[in-house]
């Protein structure tokens, strides 16, 4: 739908560092940035992006792609949602051809959803000022809580009419089915039955608004996509929910959503903390007073994945709950689970029952930020001097606390971290610190083994086989005989197989920090044709300097590719790789150099519909590891890869053809042995050749390795 010039200026303007650097907290190191992947869950980053590349890859997990795939991949985006997103950042204007009727009805149900969603935030944000309604009760509201009106609009907050099915009404009329406005949510429907008719019973159904007589407060995805909403009623009738939320669907997932999360990561990521309060009103209170690094969970308790997103901008979480015993409990609970995500934790109690929202309302935007950076503090320890003196004269209530610190306690991830915490409630307690250390080193080898027992369950199910299958496989056995089954063959050069995300060692030991990648053993000549189509990928378009032969037989030296150098050495002498993969990626060069074409780049690899090729490919060409400046600065000279490049290609070549040939040779030998006086004649003179080849070959090898 964009043609292909538009395509090209937003791929070519598009900074893929800037774009993931708004979903991902990034690390400069060497020419790469580096940070934890958003695509599986690791404490230790293995997620790479090169600038100069366009490209991203997860050592751990070996997600990869370019700027518009990770768009795709993250957000769920079409190709064209990608573009359209990348257009919108950089004001790229995009023109469409308009869409024909097919084209239409063949839209996923997941853009219908979105699309709906963002169409009613539009609808109820546009009452909450141009109707009457809207503004005397909505925009009323809003204001007698304190907001302004920057903040109302800078996240979109509206409001549903006190009516039936006005908003399905319109929505209906603008083209929108009932079938979707049912899947967001949005409108509930309802069959009754009617009494009989002449012409037997039928049905009657009654729609009406889910959110209707509400404030409402769009819950936006962190690209800023609506994929939810949460509603307050405004009447004080007792029977009413206070907060009505969207139920869960394709798009919406609560536990997997934080409220205000779009308008705060980049304050999250400048500030390196995020504030967690309980409430929406609580965020808006927050971000108006100054404080935009705030979110909230959506209408459910502190999750895991949530968690997950807060650590995409920073380990530094401080929570702001009510400090009642339902605040205090609460606040546990989500110290415990930030913990176990290897967060660092602080907290801060309001005094009075004051919430975030009525301090700020009630002392203002700079007592505020105050109060907040001078009453921070470790919530475990707060806990632990609250009730210390209490319960140090109470043994039965003492062991209950101590084991519950323990247990949080045993959650933090970070060694020096827990020690501390060991120290000081030893001394709270007074408590030897060697029998708190003990305890909490029992409860980190339990809570590993019970993961590890459960790990092996579930594996335990997962070879189970089904009963149908199982049956179906009986009567194809009566049928036909049963073939010996063969070993899985190992994943190929370019795959890996990364094992389950905390791998948890039964007796004790150190937990893994990240999946760790399992390359497959190779054969030294797998090896070989590995490391030449590695270097294909990785410097194909690279020139180095080589020596040939001129029309006269002068020794001459060229300038050539690596890609040309490497394909008419291996081409002309008829070479070929076993493994199939690097064949593909050898006749996709040959192809490219004979009909003139640009050589493969890294875009083409991330765009592939060959996954194994992808993978490979931009494995090859994101290296994570790269010669530091500081060897120069301490005078200490490193040999860079690139800089010995010519080398590597030379002795790579010689290697491969001294592999080949010596196959040849074994498989010669072996026909040797079965052939007649006259073949076995040919066949020796073949090997002779071969092996006066193969000499030649490997002393000019000799001569590059000791040049």
């Amino acid at each position: 739908m964009i043609d292909k010039q538009t395509v090209d200026r937003i791929m070519e303007t598009a900074q893929i560092v800037d774009v993931i650097g708004e979903f991902v907290s990034l690390k400069k190191r060497g020419a790469n940035h580096i940070g934890c992947c958003p695509f599986h869950n690791e404490k230790t980053p293995s997620f790479y992006v090169s600038p100069s590349k366009g490209i991203y890859k997860c050592f751990g997990c070996g997600e990869s792609g370019n700027v518009a795939g990770f768009l795709m991949k993250h957000e769920h985006f079409t190709y064209p949602e990608a573009l359209k997103w990348l257009a919108k950042k950089y004001n790229i204007p995009v023109e469409e051809e308009p869409m024909t009727e097919d084209e239409k009805r063949q839209q996923s149900e997941r853009d219908n959803l979105f699309h709906v969603s963002e169409f009613a935030q539009k609808y109820f944000a546009d009452l909450l000022y141009n109707d009457i309604d809207g503004k005397a009760i909505g925009l009323s509201y809003f204001h007698h809580r304190g907001l302004s009106d920057d903040v109302i609009r800078r996240f979109g907050l509206g409001y549903c009419k006190d009516q039936w099915s006005d908003f399905t009404d319109h929505a209906l009329k603008s083209g929108y089915s009932l079938d979707v406005l049912q899947k967001t949510g949005l409108t509930i429907v309802k069959e009754q039955e009617e009494e009989a008719a002449a012409d037997g019973s039928k049905r009657r159904t009654k729609r009406y608004d889910r959110f209707r007589g509400r404030v409402m407060f769009p819950i936006f995805s962190i690209s800023g996509r609506v994929i939810g909403f949460s509603g307050r009623v405004l009447t004080s009738e007792k029977q009413a929910a206070k907060y009505v939320n969207s139920p869960e669907s394709e798009i919406y997932d609560k536990s997997n959503s934080l409220y205000g999360i779009f308008q705060a990561r980049s304050a999250i990521g400048r500030a390196d903390m995020c504030y967690l309060v309980e409430g929406n009103v609580d965020v808006l209170s927050m971000h108006q007073s100054g404080v935009e690094n705030t979110v909230a969970s959506c209408g459910t308790s502190l999750t895991a994945p949530q968690v997950r997103i807060i650590k995409r901008y920073t380990s530094n979480v401080t929570i702001l709950y009510d400090g009642d015993a339902a605040g205090i409990k609460a606040t546990l609970k989500a110290v415990n689970l930030l913990f176990a995500e290897g967060m660092h934790v602080q907290t801060v109690l309001f005094p009075d029952g004051h919430d975030p929202d009525s301090y700020a309302q009630k002392y203002g935007s700079e007592q505020l930020q105050t109060y907040l950076r001078e009453h921070a503090e470790n919530f475990l320890m707060y806990r632990a001097r609250l009730v210390g003196d209490e319960i140090n004269h109470d043994p039965t209530r003492k062991a209950a606390y101590v084991a519950e610190m323990v247990n949080s306690i045993a959650l933090v991830s970070d060694i020096q971290e827990q020690s501390e915490y060991i120290r000081q409630c030893a001394y709270l307690f007074k408590t030897s610190e060697e029998i708190l250390g003990n305890m909490v080193r029992k409860a980190v080898s339990s809570a590993r083994q019970k993961l590890y027992q459960e790990q092996q369950r579930e594996a335990e199910r997962e070879r189970v086989p089904d009963p149908a299958i199982q049956q179906q496989q009986a009567a194809m056995a009566q049928q036909q005989p049963v073939q010996p089954q063969q070993p899985t063959p190992p994943a190929g050069p370019e795959g890996f197989v990364p094992p389950p995300d905390d791998l948890f060692i039964p007796d004790g030991g150190a937990p893994n920090p990240q999946p760790v990648q399992v390359l497959p053993s190779l054969n030294q000549a797998e090896a070989q044709e590995a490391q030449i189509v590695r270097l294909l990928v990785k410097y194909g378009t690279n020139d180095v300097s080589t020596m040939g032969t001129d029309g006269e037989g002068n020794s001459v030296q060229y300038v050539v590719r690596v890609a040309d150098w490497i394909v008419s050495e291996l081409f002309s002498d008829g070479l070929s790789f076993d493994n199939q993969l690097y064949q593909r990626i050898f006749d996709l060069y040959v192809q490219r150099i004979t009909d003139e074409q640009p050589l493969p780049d890294a875009n083409f690899y991330a765009t592939t519909n060959d996954m194994e090729m992808r993978n490979f490919a931009l494995m090859q060409m994101l290296e994570p590891y790269s010669v530091s400046p500081l060897w120069e600065k301490k005078g200490i000279s490193v040999n860079n890869p690139d800089d010995m490049l010519q080398e590597e290609v030379q002795q790579s070549i010689h290697t491969f053809k001294s592999k080949k040939l010596s196959a040849k040779i074994d498989e010669l030998r072996r026909e040797l042995n079965n052939a007649n006086e006259d073949d076995a004649l040919l066949i020796v003179a073949e090997i002779t050749k071969y092996q006066k080849s193969k000499r030649e070959i490997d002393a000019a090898l000799h001569r590059v390795i000791n040049s």
